[in-house]
């Protein structure tokens, strides 16, 4: 993460006239790919925000994932990247909370219009989400940290092996046994 240091001073941020601070573009985009593979980063789509704290695309890629910029709203720094598949029900999550629905809402709805067909899961896609604390001196990412998601919609424990919980640091486990969210969990340990 020491590239970030050169980023420092060209890359600041900006006040948006809400009051919110919102990343330059290009920051977004150069940050907002951290998640992915390293061989992804480069082509991948990049969904960031606007000066009045909107999603918006900010590139648009020729490869199957798509990142996800720091939220300026939320404190800490946070990405995610995925496989394109998972778009619809991304997207789809982002319109129940704009909506004022709660976490489990979102749940509970997406779960009956994956049941009913209206609503496109992928039997298999992986999500990347990294973490860390934005050096505001440096422009570096201090802390930064990775967990792995892979969706494996109504997979429970009888049919893949996997418990409940970790059973050591960094081991796989499943979560949302039985749902459409159903994932195995992979959460390294950190340094």
């Amino acid at each position: 993460m020491k590239n970030f240091a050169s980023l420092s001073l060209l890359f600041i941020l900006l006040l948006s006239c809400t009051g919110q601070e919102v990343s330059d573009q290009d920051y977004q985009i150069k940050t907002g790919v951290l998640a992915a593979p390293e061989h992804q980063r480069a082509e991948a789509t990049v969904l960031g925000y606007n000066r009045n704290g909107e999603m918006v695309m900010l590139r648009e890629g020729t490869n199957d994932f798509v990142c996800i910029a720091d939220n300026p709203t939320k404190e800490g720094f946070s990405v995610a990247a995925y496989h394109k598949s998972l778009e619809p029900f991304m997207t789809r999550g982002r319109e129940l909370k704009a909506q004022g629905l709660n976490a489990k809402e979102v749940f509970d709805k997406r779960e009956k219009e994956v049941a009913a067909g209206t609503l496109e899961m992928p039997d298999k896609a992986t999500l990347y989400v990294s973490t860390g604390d934005l050096n505001e001196e440096t422009g570096e990412i201090d802390n930064f940290y990775t967990r792995y998601v892979i969706y494996i919609p109504y997979a429970t424990e009888e049919s893949t092996g996997m418990p409940l919980s970790p059973p050591a640091p960094g081991a796989p486990w499943i979560m949302d046994p039985g749902t459409h969210r159903a994932h195995i969990m992979i959460n390294p340990p950190k340094n």
